[in-house]
């Protein structure tokens, strides 16, 4: 019996040591609460003003806007010729070379913060390329590339990878500045400079006179085949004495005539794109300009800087009360 009752006592009084320490905890974190409001309350002058301040020059900053201007470029050819290209662009970006920009026509390079290029992804016509001059052994190929690179690798990673982004038709170029930039002041010229390359319009040259040439002979095809199914069909309407089919749906020649018709129309309506194209070396095929960029802490300094401000006072004053509380405690 006694031990059950000392047993009891000491249960009793564990429990009351335990609602004792949640009572002190308790007032403890009533009393952190009390503090903290009254150090705002008695330097809520000082709070104020930081705040004050730090939204002013959050706003001065944020005045002064950035942008983004995207241009989507097809090379016709020579990927490496326009990201080399772009990358001496960069260089003489980070030098502010501004004789070599004045060279080039771009007279408010001061403006340029960065350039960069990147490939867009475009898997699907990587493999099914429909130009007039991709065949249906260079689309095959295309796709054994991505599936044996795929076998080794994440696919993702062969997607990005820069040896296969390289071979997509289209390429954005983004240009980051500090303010608004004119077409006329930046992007001509920059546009103008890619173009500027005897060796590669030479080659767009060629390749354009290659085009011209395939059309004008599937156009000669398509007119000869036109003769033959023209004589084929009177040879057939001729056998049917009066009857009015044209031509018999079973005969595998002149099938097969229609056919390569087709073939013939679909590569010219290609050639003729890729024509388009190829007007210059690197094509512009779209400008979008002064985007506002408003990633990470652009536009949304008027915010960060009170907070800031603030933060770095109240960090300040803890670290002071702290230092003066150990001083005390070591004298």
């Amino acid at each position: 019996m006694s031990t059950n009752s000392q047993n009891n006592d000491n249960q009793e009084i564990d429990l009351s040591e335990i609602s004792k320490k949640i009572g002190g905890l308790y007032d403890a974190v009533l009393r952190s609460i009390f503090n903290v409001i009254l150090f705002f309350k008695r330097k809520a002058l000082i709070l104020g003003l930081l705040f004050i301040i730090g939204a002013v020059l959050g706003f001065f900053l944020d005045s002064n806007k950035n942008y983004n201007s995207q241009i989507i470029v097809a090379p016709s050819g020579g990927v490496d010729y326009l990201y080399s290209k772009i990358n001496l662009i960069k260089s003489r970006l980070s030098e502010k070379d501004e004789k070599f920009f004045k060279s080039i026509g771009i007279t408010n390079s001061d403006k340029i913060q960065n350039i960069k290029i990147e490939p867009i992804v475009d898997l699907y016509n990587f493999v099914n390329n429909n130009t007039a001059i991709a065949s249906n052994a260079q689309n095959t190929q295309n796709f054994e590339v991505i599936k044996l690179l795929a076998e080794s690798n994440d696919i993702n990673k062969v997607i990005e990878d820069e040896l296969t982004s390289k071979n997509y038709p289209y390429h954005s170029l983004l240009i980051s500045s500090n303010g608004r930039i004119e077409s006329d002041d930046i992007i001509k010229p920059l546009l103008k400079y890619l173009n500027t390359d005897d060796y590669m319009n030479q080659i767009s040259k060629i390749n354009k006179e290659n085009i011209l040439i395939k059309m004008k002979k599937n156009e000669e095809e398509i007119v000869q085949i036109d003769s033959l199914i023209s004589v084929i069909s009177k040879n057939i309407s001729k056998n049917n004495k009066g009857n009015n089919l044209i031509y018999n749906n079973e005969n595998s020649e002149i099938n097969g005539m229609f056919e390569l018709k087709n073939k013939l129309i679909s590569e010219i309506a290609s050639q003729k794109i890729q024509l388009v194209k190829i007007d210059t070396f690197i094509k512009d095929v779209s400008i979008t300009p002064n985007v506002i960029n408003n990633k990470g802490t652009n536009g949304k300094m008027k915010l960060i800087l009170p907070i800031l401000f603030i933060s770095l006072f109240v960090l300040i004053y803890l670290f002071l009360a702290f230092y003066k509380n150990q001083l005390t405690k070591t004298k």
